[in-house]
């Protein structure tokens, strides 16, 4: 049987073991840089699909686009970290921002869908990537 060694710079493995100490404060921080990319995203799509294609001028209030925001990254119960992008609740009118959101997304008999979120997921996942790469290796740098 062949047995094979590597040897790794010493800086590097001085970084990853740091990162080893350090990675519930890191994680968190690279999480929420790409949720920021994924929240900008959405909150566009929002803007350009309320009021858009409509028989009757809008009535929009801006309270679903302010309402909209990113959850601060906790650790599920399977040992994960995650960031949620979302609406928070009650709106003034006591309606849901979740069933509103939902009905602009999906549409309802009389009304035509106007995605949103579905193409704020797909044309985030590239950029979002790249903004935690980048935020991951200021992390390291600073180690």
């Amino acid at each position: 049987m062949a047995k094979v060694n590597f040897k790794m710079p010493d800086d590097f493995l001085r970084k990853v073991s740091a990162l080893g100490e350090k990675t519930d404060e890191i994680i968190p921080r690279v999480l929420e840089a790409g949720g920021e990319v994924a929240l900008e995203k959405v909150r566009d799509n929002l803007r350009e699909a309320v009021g858009r294609d409509t028989k009757f001028p809008s009535r929009s209030t801006g309270e679903l686009e302010a309402a909209l925001g990113l959850s601060p990254a906790k650790m599920d119960k399977n040992g994960n970290f995650n960031v949620k992008v979302g609406f928070s609740e009650p709106r003034s009118d006591g309606e849901s921002n979740a069933k509103i959101a939902n009905i602009l997304e999906y549409g309802k008999h009389g009304q035509p869908p106007k995605p949103f979120l579905q193409p704020a997921k797909t044309q985030a996942r590239k950029p979002g990537i790249e903004a935690m790469k980048q935020k991951l290796e200021e992390e390291i740098g600073g180690l």
